[in-house]
């Protein structure tokens, strides 16, 4: 179930998300290597192994959603009140963005 936020309560909870999803992978980026950033609102996961990749993390405020550019692949995560934070199908974002890095490490 997805609830409709307001533009300002996206915005507030949008930003909260991308926070919590860098401080949630800043120990798994400091062992494997690769930089996350957080500037203008978007979320970049930058790799140089095995690869150049850039994983691109923005909210999109017309559709509340928060979206996720990696492996030439779109995830869209909508708010999700029972989880009380941004999912797609039950996969928070802290926990996607982890588990797309693990993959995208893992296929060196």
């Amino acid at each position: 179930m997805t609830t409709t936020l307001s533009e300002q309560e996206f915005r507030v909870k949008s930003d909260q998300a991308l926070e919590h999803a860098r401080q949630a992978l800043l120990s798994l980026a400091d062992a494997e290597g690769f930089e996350v950033e957080f500037q203008n609102g978007v979320l970049d996961l930058v790799f140089e192994n095995p690869g150049d990749a850039r994983f691109v993390v923005s909210p999109n405020a017309p559709v509340r959603q928060i979206w996720v550019s990696a492996m030439a692949k779109s995830y869209k995560l909508s708010w999700a009140p029972e989880h009380g934070a941004f999912a797609l199908n039950g996969e928070t974002l802290p926990k996607l963005l982890e588990r797309l890095a693990r993959q995208f490490l893992g296929s060196a």
